[in-house]
């Protein structure tokens, strides 16, 4: 038994040492865990790291690496359905793992998809490509931003994800209107920051958030209220946070005409009615429906110049004029979805510069499209609503146990 025991430890020694004709490890001592990246044993392989170039496909990049065209075909063959190789961007980093011996074959091409996941193909012997993900660790946190300048410099300045800026802007796009922000406006928000090993790697969801505009509190609240609705965020009330409209069909810079029947006309100099909104922005500028609805009218509107119609629910309809051109897909009959994208900025038909005329007609009569009301989508359900106001209260408790956590870890360091 004493002799079975020993050769039973001997053998675990000369296990964790990898091989019989190195050093023994002492008996007991524990095996050293792999080093692993992309699921492989790394230490095994010499890396060379390289970026996507102009004029490179991953062809020219194996040839690079002593890998030949018939070789190539396989690889292309064995990815099919995991990830086509021919799609690598440039500007993408990329990892090319050598075997370790006088050879040094290329084993692995590992391509970096975005921050958070890479494609491992395998070049040699066995032939695969799977999509290996990073594991990320989400850490609740709480961010505070008051507006001075702009939305996207202040959540800068605050220390704060800048996607923050983008992610909120989308929450509340049908209900604020970013582009009017106020000095003095502000928002908090609970959220996740995804980190690996520590490091910062992107901005995951957000679960609450108070924005005050105007003097104006508007929350959100992230639910899920069941199949039968897509929305995902709703204000203390259960109320869809998303309307059947958007505030704008488009980013602007600035308003340069409102609804009046009483206007001068820039290029005929003669007072008429202009019964909607110029927005003025660069030309090129994507326009995206306002709402859900069917195009009526996609071509050529005279003083409108290039002109698309959208009628919606409601007996609704928008116009959007003096287009640059329209998307692709885009024709009379076509179904659009809110904020699809339906043509661009331009200056075509009776217009003195780039910008979109955009009008909006009720049961056939104008009326101003910034004084609309946006109809609401269906509401949290009734025998939902208990479940959405528990939700909404845990958020809330949340949201005061991360501020007195911040508030005792600044004591903290006032005392050091």
């Amino acid at each position: 038994m004493r002799f079975f025991v020993l050769s039973v430890l001997a053998f675990v020694a000369l296990s964790c040492s990898g091989r019989g004709d190195k050093e023994i490890q002492p008996v007991g001592a524990a095996c050293e865990e792999p080093v692993l990246k992309y699921g492989l044993e790394i230490e095994k392989y010499d890396v060379e790291p390289g970026e996507v170039r102009r004029g490179d496909f991953f062809g020219s990049i194996m040839e690079d690496f002593g890998v030949g065209a018939n070789q190539v075909q396989k690889i292309l063959k064995a990815s099919e359905g995991v990830f086509d190789v021919k799609k690598i961007k440039l500007g993408n980093s990329y990892e090319v793992l050598r075997e370790k011996d006088s050879l040094g074959q290329a084993a692995f091409f590992v391509y970096e998809l975005d921050n958070l996941s890479y494609a491992v193909i395998s070049l040699k012997d066995s032939l695969y490509a799977r999509i290996y993900e990073k594991e990320v660790v989400p850490l609740r946190k709480k961010a505070e931003v008051t507006i001075s300048t702009s939305l996207w410099n202040d959540v800068q300045k605050a220390g704060v994800p800048v996607m923050m800026a983008l992610k909120l802007s989308d929450i509340y796009d049908c209900t604020i209107d970013f582009f009017g922000l106020q000095a003095g406006d502000s928002f908090v928000a609970m959220y996740d920051e995804l980190t690996h090993n520590g490091e910062f790697m992107g901005l995951g969801k957000i679960y609450y958030a108070e924005f005050t505009h105007a003097g104006k509190v508007y929350n959100a609240v992230r639910f899920d209220a069941g199949e039968k609705n897509s929305s995902t965020f709703w204000n203390e009330k259960g109320e869809s946070l998303k309307k059947a409209f958007l505030k704008a069909p488009l980013n602007f810079t600035r308003i340069s005409s409102r609804f009046t029947y009483a206007r001068k006309h820039p290029v005929l100099k003669i007072v008429r009615p202009h019964t909607g909104v110029d927005y003025a922005a660069p030309s090129g500028t994507p326009v995206v429906a306002l709402g859900d609805g069917v195009v009526t009218h996609r071509g050529w509107a005279g003083g409108g110049g290039n002109t698309i119609k959208i009628k919606h629910p409601g007996n609704y309809v928008t116009s959007y004029m003096h287009l640059r051109g329209y998307a692709k897909g885009i024709s009379v009959g076509t179904r659009v979805s809110r904020g699809q994208l339906i043509g661009y900025v331009g200056s075509t038909g009776l217009s003195t510069g780039p910008h979109l005329d955009f009008r909006v007609y009720k049961n056939g009569k104008p009326i101003d499209p910034l004084k609309m009301e946006s109809p609401s989508v269906e509401p949290v359900s009734k025998d939902k609503m208990p479940d959405f106001e528990a939700q909404m209260q845990q958020y809330r408790y949340q949201m005061d146990s991360l501020s007195i956590a911040s508030y005792v870890q600044e004591y903290m360091q006032i005392l050091q």
